[in-house]
């Protein structure tokens, strides 16, 4: 059932009144920035449809503010389609204030067709006293070691959070960017946590199903999934490259949440969509009933329609020069691979017992029946996703 979340006038009249005091029962209240994911937009994109990224029709942000709190919870907008590279740089300047720069060797080596390095007027103003441009204010100019954030991460929004801590930390590995502050590294403790949701660590099989569909039908999603910034880095092969370089940072707590969709395949009475998959295997994965209608044709054993394509509940790829993509792929949320949200290959991972361990991803565990857009809040017939923000902010503000 649906549920609108109503936030008293009186309470956000008091909050910035209240925010300074903040919750003498956390061990910190360090800011929150939320970074939307592939195809996402911020919180200004659609002023008077009421419908947000984070929440849809109510506001997680708000919610998270005033959860224990006060509280200081930002959502972030960055580019849609974009490389982790250009979205952690326009989170940077989003953030700490002052104009993009998506630096010089690395537009050299990897920039889009007719990209700019500084984008006029994509900036934000670190002093609202000093703005004659009337620029968007930075959302936390103090930022530094000594004014940490947590960031937390929707689907793409994930693998963005681990290039700008990596960006922080060691700066670009091109050298010389021209000059951008963000690139010269050494800002080590800036980041207090990042938190993922549902994100694509080493990639999903969605991208490889779309683009393989036989015969090559052209639809308004193939074709932004076939963009070039987009394709790579959303692949498993472009993020086990992506991997090599962007590293977890043992000054920073990692935690990881997973969603899924799906279910093993049953002669009758598992939840599925009977219309899209009216016999099944139990060697595959078939997409819920209540999964977002949109992603359903790729979710399960083959895509619907297609002549006899592989959909993400089926797909595997043994190429030995590739990422081996076997039966533990199968499970998703309709858009990423289950498997492939738990943390990067190759990188400390545990359980999260209760106790945060720096240096390491924190898995909080997956979360059976929410699709990709469930975790968000946006129309959908489950439980309301609010208890797992509850739960983060509950393991954040208490880190030391």
């Amino acid at each position: 059932m649906l549920r609108l979340i109503k936030v008293c006038a009186c309470a956000l009249l008091a909050f910035p009144l209240l925010l300074t005091a903040g919750n003498a029962g956390a061990a910190n209240n360090y800011p929150v920035v939320l970074v939307h994911g592939f195809l996402g937009f911020g919180p200004d994109a659609y002023p008077g449809s009421g419908f947000l990224y984070w929440g849809g029709y109510q506001n997680i942000a708000a919610h998270m503010q005033l959860y224990h709190g006060p509280h200081a919870v930002y959502a972030a907008g960055v580019g849609a389609i974009s490389s982790n590279w250009d979205r952690a740089a326009e989170l940077y300047a989003q953030i700490k204030g002052g104009c993009v720069d998506y630096g010089a060797a690395h537009m050299a080596n990897s920039g889009d067709f007719g990209q700019v390095q500084k984008p006029p007027g994509k900036c934000w103003a670190a002093d609202p006293k000093d703005n004659p441009d009337g620029y968007p204010l930075a959302l936390y100019p103090q930022w530094d070691e000594a004014h940490p954030i947590h960031l937390i991460g929707h689907s793409q929004g994930g693998t963005t959070i681990r290039a700008l801590i990596q960006l922080l930390e060691h700066g670009s590995p091109n050298g010389d960017e021209g000059g951008y502050d963000l690139y010269r590294g050494g800002k080590v403790g800036w980041v207090r946590s990042a938190v993922t949701l549902s994100a694509p660590h080493n990639g999903t099989t969605l991208r490889d199903a779309i683009l393989n569909v036989l015969p090559m039908l052209r639809s308004p999603l193939r074709d932004i999934v076939d963009h070039r910034l987009a394709n790579w880095e959303l692949s498993p092969d472009g993020a086990r490259e992506f991997n090599t370089w962007a590293q977890t940072s043992p000054r920073v707590y990692y935690f990881s949440v997973g969603t899924l969709a799906t279910e093993a395949g049953a002669w009758c009475c598992n939840g599925t969509d009977r219309l899209l998959a009216p016999v099944q295997s139990a060697n595959f994965q078939y997409p819920r009933v209540d999964m977002m209608s949109y992603f359903k044709p790729y979710a399960g054993e083959w895509i619907v329609p297609s002549l006899g394509q592989p959909g993400m509940g089926s797909y595997t790829q043994s190429s030995p020069d590739r990422v081996r993509i076997d039966s533990s792929w199968f499970p998703n949320d309709g858009v990423v691979n289950t498997v492939s949200m738990r943390a990067p290959n190759g990188q400390p991972v545990r359980d999260y017992d209760g106790t945060a361990l720096r240096g390491s991803w924190n898995f909080l565990g997956n979360y059976r029946g929410y699709d990709h857009f469930d975790i968000l809040n946006w129309p959908h017939q489950g439980d309301s996703a609010d208890a797992i923000y509850d739960r983060i902010s509950d393991i954040i503000f208490a880190l030391e």
